[in-house]
């Protein structure tokens, strides 16, 4: 079972809205690896939404950009509330572990490398989901050995999950603007850039941290 520290700070988890929310989805069936599942599934919508968007045009187009902003928003709740279920509401499994991880990584692949096809730079959008994983993977390490190192686990940025689909769900908001200056792309390559470049710098930082963490463990 996840302990505090091994959880994303997030200020959203202590609001009444989402304790509320934790509190019903706790008297039904559903189970926190559920909620991770269904995470894949927001993710994939997002991704199905964003392909159709970069063949549309018009209204079309706008409406696609709105259902993959929902569907990045969605994966961001799943995400919230399968930590809150397992967490708060003792629905914790011993699969938990697994189901906490590994949608994560599926959905930013869907998302990101989506949005490249999208915009025409599909090794711009599999190079940011490799960045993304990258950062999860030093994460992930750090936490594992966390316990000899005395430290949580490391969820700091400059582009960790939150901050990528914030920075993604805001250049989508804008593109949904673009044709009023003739833009199209533009937007969302920039977008894809700033994840990639943020996210290899964010792997530098949890990995320089972890690197200084281990070199203060005693040597037996």
């Amino acid at each position: 079972m996840a302990t505090s520290g091994d959880r994303r700070p997030l200020a959203s988890r202590d609001s009444g809205w989402a304790q509320a929310i934790t509190r019903r989805l706790a008297a039904t069936s559903l189970t926190p690896d559920r909620v991770s599942q269904l995470s894949m599934l927001a993710a994939a919508l997002a991704a199905g939404a964003y392909l159709l968007a970069g063949q549309g045009d018009g209204m079309a187009r706008g409406l696609w950009l709105v259902v993959a902003i929902l569907g990045c928003q969605g994966r961001l709740l799943c995400n919230l509330f399968d930590g809150m279920l397992a967490i708060e509401s003792g629905k914790a499994s011993a699969e938990g572990v697994f189901w906490n991880e590994v949608p994560d990584r599926v959905s930013d692949t869907l998302i990101l490398v989506a949005v490249g096809y999208a915009v025409g730079a599909p090794a711009l959008g599999w190079a940011a989901a490799a960045m993304a994983m990258l950062t999860a993977y030093v994460r992930a390490f750090g936490q594992a050995f966390g316990q000899a190192c005395g430290r949580p686990a490391d969820f700091s940025g400059p582009m960790a999950k939150p901050q990528r689909m914030a920075l993604l769900t805001g250049a989508t908001l804008l593109t949904l603007a673009a044709p009023l200056w003739e833009g199209r792309d533009g937007l969302l390559i920039v977008a894809l850039w700033a994840i990639a470049l943020g996210s290899l710098i964010t792997a530098w930082r949890r990995g320089r941290r972890l690197r200084l963490a281990l070199g203060a463990v005693p040597r037996e």
